[in-house]
């Protein structure tokens, strides 16, 4: 996939924040909608894998890629996880490029612990970043286009979450980072549901690739393949078109949805659904239950396993 701008590209005229986009995938997201044509506020604190440090390095020299190859774009280095970074990032579109059409919320980090070993702190800080590090720019960023909904300027916003097959499934040994992931998708079927009227789409994606957060903790299944003409199914650059997609006017109509990406692979996740039921329109005795809820299992397919299973 070529980073070269095209003007009349399938964002041309959007503009787009990206949080977390110093590096992997959120490197790849920027670069790909500014090939498409859309400004872009490139968010990134310069963090170390786990949480650690800052810099301001990541950020510029993405803004500076994306600029070399004739685009726009601008860093900001504010903590999205809190209210003031949170107000910022929508403040620092509006402040350079007059407008905000698409979020793309995807900071986050890792703090992997087997549950017993796994303490208050690590949980706190994984889910401030993955679960507040959505809520809190979505709610920025809707409270401005609820407001231009309301002056009669209906936005033709979209948002972007990003999940992971751990917020899906579960995976051993992270805990903190599945339950901040299954929030995730929370998060995006009430924010599909609220934002509607004021002309906002929302989806989440659970994507598989090569970053800081999976090259260690699954390093055989991301390693890059031997070959230059090999397919590297695990590069980051895979998943992002179908973020640019689901970012632009093109996918109209397109809300409330979670979809896996991986390598060149696609897929509708459908999410709980009912399945076998059982009603007697009476109380059920716990052995009655019991014995009901057994009939229903067998009838029902097996869960998929959480990542890591034995």
């Amino acid at each position: 996939m070529s980073n070269s701008r095209t003007p009349d590209g399938l964002c041309a005229g959007r503009v787009v924040v990206v949080t977390g986009a110093g590096r992997g995938l959120g490197r790849a997201h920027a670069l790909a909608f500014a090939a498409e044509g859309a400004r872009v506020v490139v968010n990134d604190l310069g963090v170390a894998r786990d949480g650690a440090g800052s810099s301001t390095g990541p950020a510029q020299e993405v803004v500076a890629e994306i600029r070399a190859n004739g685009g726009e774009a601008v860093a900001h280095g504010g903590d999205i996880a809190t209210t003031d970074g949170a107000a910022s990032l929508v403040a620092a579109a509006l402040d350079a490029f007059g407008r905000l059409d698409t979020l793309v919320n995807n900071a986050g980090f890792l703090r992997d612990r087997m549950l017993v070993n796994l303490d208050e702190d690590d949980w706190d800080a994984v889910m401030r970043v993955h679960l507040k590090g959505h809520f809190l720019p979505l709610r920025h960023a809707a409270a401005h286009w609820r407001a231009e909904a309301k002056a009669g300027r209906r936005p033709d916003a979209r948002v972007v979450n990003t999940s992971s097959g751990a917020g899906l499934l579960g995976s051993v040994g992270q805990g903190n980072y599945s339950a901040a992931k299954a929030g995730v998708l929370g998060l995006t079927l009430v924010a599909a549901a609220e934002l509607a009227g004021y002309g906002v789409q929302v989806n989440a994606i659970a994507p598989a690739a090569r970053t800081r957060m999976t090259e260690q903790a699954f390093a055989a299944a991301m390693a890059a393949p031997d070959g230059p003409d090999a397919f590297d199914a695990m590069a980051p650059e895979n998943v992002s078109p179908l973020v640019v997609w689901l970012g632009s006017a093109a996918s109209a109509g397109v809300t409330g949805r979670v979809f896996e990406a991986e390598g060149g692979r696609i897929t509708v996740m459908d999410g709980w659904r009912p399945g076998p039921t059982a009603d007697i329109s009476a109380r059920w005795s716990p052995s009655a239950a019991g014995e009901a809820t057994r009939a229903l299992l067998a009838a029902s397919a097996p869960p998929l396993p959480a990542y890591g299973s034995r």
